[in-house]
């Protein structure tokens, strides 16, 4: 199962455009852009996504990249074990 990460438009305004385009290039993840994710007070102050649902944010775009990779590594340690 690959992870989905979730991106509103109108937050591009804060930088996740360009992370958005980077995560795009990873063929391991669906990367899905909406019009409004319903986040508005989140949407407004600061860089965002959701991963898999659950929301992520960051004070940048190179941290939200990170903390991005570092919520699907948490995701994929709870299924370990199906690999087993």
């Amino acid at each position: 199962m690959r992870p989905i990460v979730e991106f509103c438009t109108n937050n591009m305004h804060h930088g996740t455009d360009e992370v958005m385009r980077k995560l795009e290039e990873n063929p391991e993840l669906d990367v899905i852009e909406y019009g409004c994710l319903g986040n508005c007070g989140q949407c407004y102050m600061e860089p965002y996504a959701l991963v898999n649902g659950e929301i992520v944010a960051a004070s940048s775009p190179d941290e939200l990249h990170e903390a991005i990779h570092a919520k699907i590594k948490e995701w994929e340690a709870q299924f370990a074990w199906l690999d087993e």
